[in-house]
């Protein structure tokens, strides 16, 4: 967003999770110079918006104390002309019942430059979040989505008539709502379920019928909900998990609340090609996860050397393969070479860790040898063959690497062949959205997978210009290592270390920083 002229973009936040925002919201969000955002906004996604960003709360939250139209309007026009990108965020998306019209009205007469971004509706998302499907071949073959804000302005007569209804802005008034139902001929005991702050950690579903709504949500505050009226909801009970089947007449929790790791924020440093299954682990826990990749995983700069050494694999012992990288790097030249793991016939394999057993067995092989504790140094102490005369092909990265397998094998008769088989580099910028939750202190915990990963992190910090950190910023913040050499790294280049994997592995992590949080709450 570097334009000098200012610009208006009308942006859907979707129904509250940031993981629920279109990408290109997210990196809009992230170079915002001026937010205008609604009250239903979380704080998660304000955590995008730059530190420098000025931020206008205009309310638009039934009930309570809204800045009016018409000064909105004047914001979003005074900004624009000023020459700044202003992100006007609005929950879910701006053209269902987000009164956009009115703005983009405004912002053509004052000649600004507009653009609309869509988001994901609530009345799309909070079904879909409580298992609920607005359409079924027999049961629902349309649906209906209305506002329930002045209830007396609705056709009931005709709404009555449609298989599925879809009502936002209904929970202030949804004894007046069942009435309207019952009176226009709609069976008593049509399913209804009330979904309330849909995709957030609080998020709560109640389930009935029209006859026992209004008494099982007596003295509940319901807003901002979603209804859902029609025979779709019983659907719900065959379409979501078993353990979260409940429909009994209180409030069932469909969200991540109850988790151990919910609303902690967790930087992860990890590779782009593997940060996605750490992601999935932590956000199964309930934490909502930050890639920041400290890593990026290339070719080395020559294959020379491991052609050579693909070439004569017959005279080699063992392959050592002691990470995931090295595995695939090793097997995509394999074949890149006309060969495939036929050619490892009467070679055998050592790996460190279950990961990078597992990317073996996605090529059909077993590994020979694992050591007991996943760490490369663990393979010499428990080595099973006799090592001497031992011949040993280790693909490893093409630098920053640790010299002390070689040595230590070598020193014990064995005659090792080292090749690259990839680089790992780091990244030349840091990613804005991990960028601005550092500037604005929105990180409870950064974890480390590998020593280059610290080493990576450090020079990314050092080396952006943008990056305005206090003093301070990594005092209330969680340093969780994956093994013993990355802790060290740790502590040499951040100056500290809360957590350490008791399973050198990303299960070990996970459950390391469940433990700590569980810890830290308590304590």
């Amino acid at each position: 967003m570097k334009n000098q002229k200012g610009k208006v973009y009308l942006v859907g936040a979707g129904p509250g999770d940031c993981n629920l925002m279109t990408v290109r919201s997210h990196k809009l969000l992230s170079q915002a110079e001026v937010l205008i955002y609604d009250a239903l906004i979380d704080i998660p996604q304000l955590e995008l918006i730059p530190a420098t960003c000025r931020k206008i709360q205009v309310g638009k939250r039934g009930g309570k104390p809204s800045t009016q139209q018409q000064e909105i309007n004047r914001l979003l026009v005074e900004n624009c002309q000023l020459g700044k990108q202003v992100i006007r965020l609005k929950s879910g998306d701006p053209f269902i019942f987000g009164r956009s019209s009115s703005e983009i009205q405004a912002l053509i007469t004052a000649g600004c430059e507009f653009e609309v971004i869509p988001g994901i509706s609530s009345a799309l998302a909070a079904p879909l979040l409580a298992g609920i499907p607005l359409t079924d071949p027999v049961m629902s073959r349309c649906f209906a989505v209305m506002s329930a804000h002045e209830p007396d302005a609705l056709e009931w007569e005709a709404l009555v008539q449609i298989e599925t209804l879809v009502i936002l802005m209904g929970g202030r008034n949804l004894s007046e709502i069942i009435w309207q139902l019952q009176k226009h001929g709609r069976s008593t005991e049509t399913p209804i379920a009330i979904i309330r702050d849909c995709g957030r950690p609080e998020q709560q579903i109640w389930l009935g019928t029209l006859s026992n709504i209004v008494q099982q949500t007596a003295g509940q505050s319901l807003s901002p909900c979603v209804i859902v009226i029609g025979e779709v909801v019983r659907l719900r009970e065959y379409l979501i998990q078993p353990e979260s089947t409940n429909m009994i007449d209180t409030p069932v929790t469909a969200s991540n609340s109850k988790l151990p790791l919910a609303g902690k924020t967790i930087l992860v440093t990890r590779s782009v090609s593997q940060s996605a299954e750490f992601s999935d682990r932590l956000q199964q826990q309930g934490a909502r996860v930050i890639e920041m990749p400290a890593l990026v995983i290339g070719p080395p700069s020559t294959w020379e050397p491991l052609d050579s050494a693909i070439a004569q694999l017959s005279s080699f012992h063992w392959l050592i393969l002691t990470s995931h990288n090295a595995v695939d790097c090793f097997f995509q030249r394999l074949q890149a070479k006309g060969k495939d793991a036929r050619s490892l016939f009467g070679i055998k394999i050592a790996v460190v860790g279950k990961k990078t057993a597992e990317s073996l067995r996605s090529h059909s092989l077993q590994a020979d040898f694992i050591p007991p504790n996943f760490v490369a140094d663990s393979l010499v102490d428990n080595f099973p063959d006799n090592l001497q005369n031992c011949k040993i092909l280790f693909p490893r990265v093409e630098s920053g690497g640790r010299e002390v397998l070689v040595k230590e094998f070598t020193a014990k008769g064995a005659e090792v062949i080292e090749v690259p088989a990839y680089q790992s580099c780091c990244p030349e910028t840091i990613d804005t959205l991990a960028l601005s939750a550092l500037q604005n202190q929105a990180v409870n915990i950064i974890t480390f997978a590998s020593s280059k990963t610290v080493h990576n992190f450090c020079n990314l910090i050092q080396q952006s210009l943008k990056l305005s950190l206090s003093k301070d910023w990594l005092e209330n913040v969680c340093i969780a290592s994956i093994g013993p050499e990355t802790s060290k790294s740790c502590q040499n280049l951040l100056g500290k270390l809360d957590v350490e994997a008791k399973e050198y592995t990303l299960d070990g992590l996970t459950e390391a920083i469940v433990e700590w949080v569980a810890e830290y709450q308590s304590s």
